[in-house]
């Protein structure tokens, strides 16, 4: 194969925000909402058709990317968990636990990451598909910024972790305030239907607008410390 042919061969497709909002939360809260009664699905196959969709699309997305990521291990681990806890019928406290967990795990790592030669937030942000790095630290280091950088830097790690344990707390007091029925009911799948549908709106907004202003606020930090506007470092 030559040089070209590897580099115009096709990337795997990503799945679009749309889909993942339908697949991943609007199918399963349907079907759990309203498919769950006994002259329908019943509740516990609504749960598991509901979870079988997070499911395969988790499976399909790993395969589709050729590689192992570790967020999409965690939804996947967090799906199986959320099936384990509703088809052995243990206490409802668990899935508040589980709500919990994953994003808990998720801001760990990110934290712990501050700590090591790979912070996961530079490696976010910093990406060098799409930001000429070797220039931008290159500018930084003729202004004397490099320090100054690293310590911006650790400080928009700090609110991506704290975006993640905040989304933590409001999991678990979502799940443990509308989860309470036993599982095996049908009043069970439909609490984790709703559950589903107010997620977004009540864990997801909150903990985005934290991620989302820890990026511009390092996009504005790359401005006043090279003294070029973050366009200049874009790859055409």
């Amino acid at each position: 194969m030559t040089q070209q042919q590897v580099s115009t061969a096709p990337k795997p497709k990503k799945s679009g925000f749309i889909s993942n909002l339908l697949i991943n939360v609007v199918i399963p809260a349907v079907i759990l909402s309203r498919l769950s009664g006994p002259d329908a699905l019943g509740p516990v196959w609504a749960v598991v058709v509901a979870l079988a969709f997070p499911l395969l699309f988790g499976l399909w997305e790993l395969r589709q990317s050729g590689k192992v990521n570790f967020f999409s291990i965690l939804g996947i681990i967090s799906v199986l968990l959320t099936g384990g806890i509703s088809l052995l019928q243990l206490d409802p406290a668990y899935i508040a636990i589980k709500e919990a967990l994953i994003p808990g795990l998720i801001g760990l790592v990110v934290l712990v990451s501050q700590y090591t030669p790979f912070p996961f937030v530079k490696k976010l942000l910093i990406n060098p598909e799409l930001l000429d790095t070797d220039k931008l630290y290159q500018v930084l280091e003729d202004r004397n910024n490099s320090v100054a950088f690293e310590q911006r830097m650790a400080r928009a790690g700090y609110i991506v972790a704290a975006s993640f344990f905040l989304s933590s707390v409001l999991n678990y007091i979502l799940a443990k305030a509308i989860v309470i029925s036993p599982p095996g009911t049908t009043a069970y799948a439909e609490e984790l239907g709703r559950m589903t549908w107010l997620s977004y709106p009540v864990i997801v907004l909150p903990s985005m607008v934290m991620l989302f202003g820890a990026i511009i606020y390092m996009f504005r930090q790359i401005g006043k410390l090279t003294g070029q506007s973050l366009e200049d470092f874009m790859l055409q």
